[in-house]
């Protein structure tokens, strides 16, 4: 309900966190309660990249035979999809906001998509006509707060978004449901040392929560076995520490053999 009264009030909205806590799940369905329906056809999820460019997003000359032609890019297809039909409401979905080039991507779009200019017209540098954003078009974002390796967004574009921090949902009522369907104390003691862990996390000065681990390492239709759990640990877990902690062997060493103790 919190999601749902600020994307309608602000438009666009990031949903920001560790990896593992689910924002690609949350995303797919605050678009569809929104909707109050699954209707795919009024989603469109897209992934940037560091290539992605504002002539993938919106429009641009692309080879064609012995020439070029001009390119209608997603964003701009799915603009017009979403004008067709102004009774309904779209939502445009991207994972990895933060991978892209965003004053590249977006371009003039930067102004078009805030919520107080939804439905004006500005003038498009590749084929001069005119181009608004429709009012019933939502903007939904993804980002990884534990990729080190990325710049944050820049003030321009921060404040046409509204900011969720999604935190791991191990003390959720679904997750302690699921808990207690699959009912192995084993799998249990994994949590709660993974609980620990990211207390631990959390607190390191270098990391922080946005470095936490995710419940959804461990949300499997699989049936939950113990070679299961143990593959979680040494492939997924353990690696994980490695990089977070590349500077700090000892600590890796320690959790590590404490992961493997609970699974073992």
């Amino acid at each position: 309900e919190q999601l749902v009264a600020v994307l309608r009030n602000k438009k666009n909205i990031i949903l920001q966190g560790a990896p593992g806590v689910g924002k690609t799940f949350c995303a797919n369905r605050l678009a569809w309660s929104m909707m109050g329906e699954k209707d795919d056809s009024r989603i469109e999820f897209v992934q940037f990249h560091q290539n992605y460019s504002y002539e993938d997003f919106m429009m641009g000359y692309k080879p064609a035979g012995e020439g070029f032609e001009l390119k209608y890019g997603v964003f701009y297809r799915f603009c017009q999809k979403a004008a067709n039909q102004p009774d309904k409401e779209f939502f445009f979905i991207i994972d990895e906001i933060n991978r892209g080039n965003m004053s590249k991507i977006f371009g003039e779009l930067l102004m078009l998509i805030e919520r107080d200019y939804r439905g004006t017209k500005a003038t498009l540098a590749y084929n001069g006509l005119s181009f608004s954003v429709p009012k019933n078009l939502y903007i939904i974002g993804m980002m990884n707060t534990a990729d080190r390796s990325l710049a944050m967004l820049d003030y321009a574009l921060r404040r046409r978004f509204a900011f969720f921090e999604m935190t791991p949902a191990f003390n959720s009522s679904g997750f302690r449901a699921y808990r207690a369907k699959i009912n192995n104390p084993k799998f249990d003691r994994l949590i709660a040392t993974v609980e620990q862990l990211n207390d631990v996390i959390a607190n390191d000065d270098s990391l922080g929560e946005g470095f936490c681990i995710g419940h959804s390492y461990f949300c499997t239709n699989a049936t939950v076995t113990d070679d299961w759990m143990k593959s979680v640990v040494e492939f997924e877990l353990i690696p994980l520490l490695k990089e977070y902690w590349f500077d700090e062997a000892a600590k890796v060493k320690d959790w590590s053999r404490t992961l493997r103790e609970v699974v073992k």
